[in-house]
């Protein structure tokens, strides 16, 4: 009987000591598919429009990263890889994140995912201090379309302005691999040639300004053709319009999947900037 025991407890002991791995330095909780729009007028927002939580288990008054997931605006899941692993490493290093569905052409069109991206930040910001965290140190990351969906939602106040909110409640932006031009999904609904580049009100670099929150473009030297040039222009054009909290970060190496997938890696680069980028902007 003793020895029955004696590897039971062994037994639990591994689980809980991978279980920890798992999820990061720390103890997290979770919370999943939380509505984050009330008053869906569709069966399909009210279908996409959710979001998880992992939050730092035990914390107060954390940092928390909102995380919009890639796809082209066409595909993804708030559940991908990317997402849960990236949230989890985070959360369990001390911030929360908040991986977000949103609506997917072409189900829906321009602006309908960006409006889904301010309803998704108005409900954390009105509601993480009940969770534990801090509503002036929300930020907010993305991957690819994620990325573009983040810059748009920091750079054109219309889309927080419905929600009661300015766009200086954000306390900081990671584009990561985002479109900085007028997204290709975007042309495509449009009738427009993938391989014409457009900048206009639907692309962030079109709404370059110096009062906007702190931002980091991160990508990879092997990206998509021309995405290291976007973020590249968008940060220069930031700066020739005033804004002095601006910065690109390009990975060596990284490809547009590898640029974000690694963010578990204990030394990943990417993850390792997200979480200096937060603490050196906490306000």
């Amino acid at each position: 009987m003793r020895k029955r025991v004696t590897h039971l407890m062994f037994g639990l002991v591994f689980l809980c000591t991978n279980l920890c791995l798992m999820l990061g330095s720390e103890p997290i909780q979770v919370i999943s598919d939380v509505t984050y729009k009330e008053q869906g007028e569709t069966d399909y927002e009210k279908e996409r429009c959710k979001l998880d939580l992992y939050l730092p288990a035990g914390q107060k008054n954390f940092a928390t990263l909102l995380w919009f997931h890639g796809g082209s605006l066409e595909k993804g899941d708030k559940g991908g890889d990317i997402a849960v692993l990236g949230a989890k490493r985070l959360a369990g290093d001390g911030i929360a994140v908040i991986p977000v569905n949103y609506r997917l052409s072409p189900k829906v069109s321009y602006p309908a995912y960006i409006d889904d991206a301010a309803a998704s930040f108005a409900w954390v910001y009105k509601n993480i201090k009940a969770h534990g965290g801090d509503p002036k140190n929300v930020f907010i990351s993305g991957h690819s379309a994620g990325g573009y969906l983040v810059a748009m939602l920091a750079l054109d106040p219309r889309y927080l302005k419905k929600y009661g909110l300015e766009v200086d409640a954000i306390a900081g932006v990671i584009p990561v691999s985002g479109q900085m031009i007028t997204h290709a999904t975007v042309r495509k609904e449009r009738g427009i040639s993938g391989t014409t580049p457009i900048i206009d009100e639907a692309a962030p670099s079109y709404h370059a300004r110096k009062d906007t929150p702190p931002f980091l473009a991160i990508f990879g030297s092997n990206d998509l053709p021309a995405r290291a040039a976007e973020n590249i222009y968008f940060t220069a054009a930031m700066k020739a319009a005033g804004h002095q909290k601006i910065k690109h970060l390009e990975v060596e190496g990284r490809n547009h999947g590898t640029i974000a997938n690694k963010l578990p890696e204990k030394d990943d680069l990417v993850a390792l900037a997200i979480q200096a980028f937060v603490t050196k902007n906490r306000r």
